[in-house]
């Protein structure tokens, strides 16, 4: 199973089934949070729909396709990062994530990603990780930006958010460019 040690008080591990009820709260609790940029909220009532959501990322991490952790905060889970659909042909990921409100401001995620990231390049042999964020999502953007990402460019109205169109800013890192960053 994979676990990540980042430092005494946080960690990330693979999300795993008996995680259902914890993230559910965790989502439940910051649901006026979330809802702004992610309209999947709405969409989970009950343990059961996290349950599927996890069982859904297990399956994809069990055909290497995949890698969802939990952010680990004293032992608590605090948020999630998810690298998506990993194209092992041409060796690039995108992510998501997502914090749950009373976790927000501690720079928790910046540095699960940095640790996460590292490992995809190192471990994985990635050569890129695309995020893209709404345009107007400062606190999503400011993770890649924070990191040191290329921004490459907009998607002029990718996402339909409860009936508006929003832009996505697409940020890209590549692994020549991670390793010269933390080189110098």
């Amino acid at each position: 199973m994979f676990t990540y040690k980042i430092d005494e008080e946080t960690s990330l591990k693979l999300i795993e089934h008996k995680d259902a009820e914890e993230l559910f709260e965790l989502s439940d609790l910051s649901r006026d949070h979330l809802r702004v940029w992610l309209p999947w909220i709405d969409f989970t009532h009950s343990v059961e729909d996290t349950k599927k959501f996890i069982h859904g990322c297990l399956e994809r991490y069990a055909r290497n396709n995949g890698l969802t952790v939990c952010i680990l905060s004293k032992g608590k889970i605090a948020g999630v990062v998810d690298f998506h659909e990993i194209n092992w042909a041409h060796k690039r990921t995108s992510i998501g994530y997502w914090m749950g409100a009373e976790y927000t401001g501690r720079g928790l995620l910046t540095k699960a990603c940095r640790h996460l990231f590292t490992y995809a390049f190192e471990e994985l042999r990635l050569n890129r990780i695309e995020i893209r964020a709404a345009e107007e999502n400062s606190k999503s953007r400011a993770i890649p930006e924070r990191l040191g990402f290329v921004q490459e460019g907009m998607i002029r109205d990718a996402a339909n958010m409860y009936g508006s169109y929003v832009n996505h800013v697409v940020y890209g890192m590549l692994a020549r460019d991670w390793f010269s960053d933390r080189s110098s």
